[in-house]
């Protein structure tokens, strides 16, 4: 029987007691529909999981108590920043979703002129605390227990203007280079991924002539959140952990 997996913010340790979120004790309850003495395995980004089961259980407090540290699946050896266009609604959580699965380090949301999400006050707190549930829950379905890091949105020019220790590439259906033939010197790099309609000449240019590189990845134009994951599958056969 596969034993369910939560993210909780909390500090976790063998020998402690955890209540667990509103929100996770009614997935417990109503999604999954646990019972009191269920196995259950708790994990907090900090690379381990955590083995204990439930004490108590109700649709607003779920406690568990934790009896022993347990070895997470292995990261990748292959540091990867996925760069990516903001898309609408579904699309930007398949994005987020598929590429946490395929061993992301960490997730750089960026405007460029051709996005049409528009995000600021509120309306972008709320959408950084969907996509970061979107990763957590991610992780919880792939077995990971380190949870990819997710940057506050800026603009292409932005990312462009930052200095950067790691190799760029961005994705660019019309490049000479094809990512197969990628030679990755350090197991480090930014992906840069354009939104719906591509990126524009003009700031194709722009990040050129900033230095970071372009690839494509076949005769195909994939969809702005289907080009990512495939990069990160990719990659992660030339020099990953496939």
């Amino acid at each position: 029987m596969r034993i369910s997996r939560v993210f909780t913010d909390q500090p976790l340790e063998p020998g402690r007691n955890v209540t667990l979120e509103e929100r996770s004790s009614h997935y417990l309850t109503r999604v999954l529909k646990l019972r009191r003495d269920d196995p259950l395995v708790l994990f907090n980004g900090d690379g381990s999981d955590y083995a204990g089961q439930l004490v108590s259980l109700s649709r607003q407090a779920a406690e568990v108590a934790l009896n022993a540290r347990l070895p997470a699946v292995r990261e990748s050896p292959l540091s990867v920043t996925l760069v990516q266009a903001i898309s609408r609604g579904e699309r930007m959580d398949i994005s987020l979703q598929k590429s946490t699965e395929l061993g992301v380090t960490a997730i750089q949301p960026i405007f460029t002129s051709r996005v049409e999400v528009r995000l600021e006050g509120s309306r972008l707190e709320r959408r950084m605390t969907h996509w970061q549930g979107v990763l957590r829950s991610a992780c919880e379905q792939c077995g990971r227990a380190v949870v990819p890091r997710l940057g506050q949105p800026v603009t292409l020019a932005e990312w462009v203007s930052e200095q950067s220790p790691v190799r760029r590439i961005m994705l660019d259906p019309g490049a000479d280079a094809a990512i197969s033939g990628l030679v990755l010197a350090q197991p480090a790099l930014e992906l840069l991924v354009g939104p719906e309609g591509g990126i524009s000449e003009q700031e194709a240019e722009m990040v050129r002539q900033a230095g970071v590189e372009s690839v494509r990845l076949g005769p195909r134009v994939l969809r702005t959140e289907t080009a990512g994951p495939a990069a990160l599958a990719a990659l992660q056969a030339i020099m990953g952990d496939f």
